[in-house]
């Protein structure tokens, strides 16, 4: 089904065709992936954060770094780590070299945590894209890409 007949509209220009396009595609996805994480409590910010800190292979992260490579950019990123905290799937502590900065990393609870998470997403992510074949998907990235520049 095209964009016209979900938004139920007629006559949109190409590029603001294009723009809602896109905007439309992320929340239907970011619903799909929320859908599945909702059993496991966690939000997708939060998975996300998971994700990074276990990207560190074993090297705690502080905030800005993790908040700078988030997919979503938020400020509530103390937020996000305070409650995967109190879930007990991250650790923060003081650097002991420089008492301002705060190390965070992700726990052993967190990483076994992580593991039955992504098998998950990666089912709805395939499942996703499964019509669509690899040029297509490299398409969508390219494009995606200059659009950003």
């Amino acid at each position: 089904m095209n964009i016209e007949s979900h938004i139920k509209s007629f006559k949109i220009p190409e590029h603001k065709k294009a723009l809602i396009n896109i905007i439309y595609s992320a929340n239907y996805i970011d619903e799909k992936i929320n859908n599945v994480l909702k059993p496991f409590d966690i939000s997708i910010q939060q998975f996300n954060v998971l994700r990074i800190l276990k990207g560190q292979k074993g090297k705690p992260a502080n905030l800005s770094t993790i908040q700078e490579r988030m997919v979503t950019k938020m400020s509530n990123t103390t937020r996000l780590v305070d409650k995967l905290i109190d879930k007990k799937l991250v650790n923060r502590k003081v650097c002991p070299e420089n008492r301002r900065k705060v190390e965070i990393s992700i726990t052993k609870k967190g990483e076994d945590f992580l593991n039955k998470l992504n098998a998950s997403v990666e089912s709805k992510e395939l499942e996703m894209t499964n019509h669509l074949k690899t040029k297509n998907l490299e398409q969508i990235n390219k494009l995606l890409n200059q659009l950003r520049q």
